[in-house]
């Protein structure tokens, strides 16, 4: 190992942890310690110092991670994502909070021997809010942080405990007993539904914009879980990546929260399925909404105010929906599906 800082990031071979630690290493002033239950692949492996397999649940894990690395930054992407925990709620708890705790007392641990403050970035998501109904979330409009957090699903709940845990953590640990502050720069963005040319829909509740996209590519048909008229707030996979490296970077002193919304654009489900029939002429998409997940996505709001996260540390993102369509997504799906000979059959 070098002597460059150590960054952990634990579900690196998710959707989120790929592009992450591409461009942590593009920036070359980190060394990557990967952390996924599965081996994380091979083109991701070779931009890392060092990769583990292992599970976040896992005392032993963590304490061998700490007296091998010294670790400065932790970005703590793994989780169960919304629709699997909701077959699963209190594995879900399990890995989502418990786990969550886990890494946040590793990042306290790494603060006092290094004596110097960690970082801890933390993707929560727009699963935190729980709107009543479509009247109430049509009137909202952009939701802040502060409102209508009453999710519906565990995946929303473990995300907003966290939050709240990780905020005691970075400013009230321990309150009553004397003794300096834990250490822990907790930091935490409210992610709305990512959209990945690269790596493919994972469980999450929103991946029915990512799922018809890539269904569309492979020529197959895809009969779209929620109504047409859905509205939630999306982002470009490389938006969020910056976002979070952004918020890495940002001086303390210039953040008035621990939590920030961030989004880009906010389609229906069925301006969404118009784009995809416009760039890809061959596209099957039909409608057939299922009632439990478009309960879960009706409680979400169709926008967010992401005012604090471009004040306070300059949040813009780059890609807007046409944009995400005609340079990100079309030509790098298009690009991935496409024959390999001949012969060959469109990749499945």
């Amino acid at each position: 190992m070098t002597r460059k800082p150590v960054v952990l990031v634990t579900g690196a071979g998710g959707e989120v942890g790929h592009g992450l630690i591409h461009q942590l290493a593009d920036l070359g002033v980190y060394d990557v310690l990967a952390l996924d239950v599965r081996a994380v692949d091979e083109a991701v492996a070779r931009r890392c110092a060092a990769t583990r397999v292992g599970d976040i649940l896992d005392h032993h894990l963590l304490e061998r991670l700490q007296s091998e690395f010294e670790i400065s930054v932790v970005f703590h992407l793994a989780a169960l994502l919304s629709t699997r925990a909701e077959f699963v709620p209190e594995t879900a708890h399990e890995v989502n909070v418990q786990g969550t705790l886990n890494l946040l007392r590793l990042a306290l641990d790494e603060a006092r021997s290094l004596g110097r403050p960690v970082r801890f970035l933390f993707p929560s998501s727009v699963a935190v809010y729980g709107l009543p109904n479509l009247e109430t979330k049509r009137a909202a409009g952009k939701v802040a942080e502060p409102a209508w957090l009453m999710p519906i699903t565990m995946y929303g709940c473990n995300k907003l405990y966290c939050e709240h845990l990780g905020r005691y953590f970075g400013r009230h640990y321990r309150q009553l007993a004397a003794g300096e502050p834990s250490g822990v720069d907790f930091r935490a963005i409210r992610l709305p539904g990512l959209i990945s040319a690269f790596t493919l829909p994972s469980g999450g509740t929103s991946d029915y914009a990512p799922e018809m996209i890539h269904a569309a590519a492979q020529r197959r048909p895809y009969a779209c879980f929620v109504r047409e008229d859905t509205r939630i707030p999306f982002m470009a996979m490389p938006d969020a990546i910056t976002a979070l490296l952004a918020l890495l970077e940002a001086p303390a002193g210039s953040l008035t929260g621990a939590v920030y919304n961030v989004a880009a654009f906010n389609p229906s489900a069925g301006e969404l399925a118009d784009l995809v029939r416009g760039a890809l002429p061959d596209a099957r998409i039909s409608f057939a909404p299922d009632r439990r997940r478009q309960a879960i996505v009706d409680s979400w709001p169709e926008d967010v105010d992401d005012t604090p996260a471009r004040r306070d540390w300059g949040f813009r993102p780059a890609y807007d929906l046409r944009r995400t369509f005609e340079e990100y997504l079309v030509p790098n799906i298009t690009r991935r599906y496409a024959p390999r000979g001949p012969g060959d059959a469109h990749v499945r």
